[in-house]
C-alpha cells in the first residue's frame, strides 16, 4: 500500500491530468489517488478516494469551481484544495479565496512549485504567490477599515429582497443566475445590487457578504 500524500487531480485537460499524475508519482512521499474532470460525481470521487489534497484547475466557470469547493469542505472538512491555472485577476482569486481553497499557483507556476504547494498545503500551510499575496493583503486591509462602520451602515437596513439577495451573492452566483432563481429581470437583480452596496456603504459584493457574515446576517 502507498504512504505518504494521497492527492487527487480534478482537471478538464486529460494532458493537464497525466503530466501532473507522472510529475507527482516520481516523488516518494506523493502518490496520486485518482483523477477526473469535472462532472457531477466529482465530490464522491474526491471523497471515495481518501486523497488528502486535491489539485484543481480553476478553468473558466469560475462560480461553479467556488461552489464545488464550498461543497467539498462541507463533505471532507480534512481536505486541502490547491488551485492551478490562478491568473492574477484579484476579483477571481479573492473570490476562490472566499470558497475555502488554501494554496493558488499561477499559470507559469514550475513542476517544483507545484510539488513543493503540494506537500505545504499537506502540512496545513497556505501557499500564495507573492502578487496574489498582496492582493489578499490589501483585501483585509480595506476590510479593517469598513469594519467600524458597519454596524451603523446596517442599521439603514435591507429590504426583504435584498435580504434574499444575500445568500445567493455569498455563492457566488452571477446576476443573471440569480434573477433565474427568483424569477426576476437580470437588471432588477442588478438594481437590487447596486442599491444594497449603496445603503451598506461598500463597492463590491464580496465585501458586502464578508460583512454581513460579520454581523451575523448569513452563516
Amino acid at each position: 500500500m502507498a504512504t505518504g500524500i494521497g492527492v487527487f487531480i480534478l482537471a478538464g485537460n486529460r494532458l493537464l491530468r497525466e503530466a501532473l499524475a507522472r510529475i507527482l508519482n516520481k516523488r516518494n512521499d506523493l502518490f496520486v489517488v485518482g483523477e477526473a474532470a469535472l462532472s457531477s460525481q466529482s465530490i464522491q470521487e474526491v471523497a471515495d478516494s481518501g486523497a488528502q489534497v486535491l489539485i484543481l484547475d480553476l478553468g473558466t466557470n469560475v462560480t461553479a469551481v467556488c461552489q464545488l469547493i464550498r461543497e467539498l469542505r462541507n463533505a471532507i472538512p480534512k481536505l486541502r484544495v490547491l488551485m492551478i491555472g490562478m491568473s492574477e485577476d484579484e476579483d477571481v482569486f479573492l473570490q476562490v479565496v472566499r470558497a475555502g481553497a488554501v494554496g493558488f499557483m499561477l499559470e507559469d507556476a514550475s513542476v517544483m512549485e507545484v510539488v513543493a504547494a503540494v506537500r505545504s498545503v499537506a502540512q496545513d500551510e497556505g501557499v500564495c504567490p507573492p502578487r496574489l499575496c498582496l492582493s489578499l493583503i490589501r483585501y483585509v486591509s480595506r476590510q479593517s477599515t469598513l469594519v467600524p462602520n458597519v454596524r451603523v451602515k446596517l442599521q439603514l437596513g435591507l429590504s426583504r429582497r435584498e435580504q434574499q439577495l444575500l445568500p445567493l451573492i455569498a455563492q457566488g452566483l452571477t446576476n443573471k443566475e440569480i434573477a433565474t432563481q427568483l424569477f426576476l429581470s437580470e437588471q432588477t437583480v442588478k438594481n437590487h445590487i447596486h442599491r444594497m452596496l449603496e445603503k451598506i456603504g461598500v463597492s463590491d459584493r464580496l465585501t458586502v457578504v464578508e460583512l454581513c457574515r460579520m454581523q451575523g446576517l448569513l452563516i
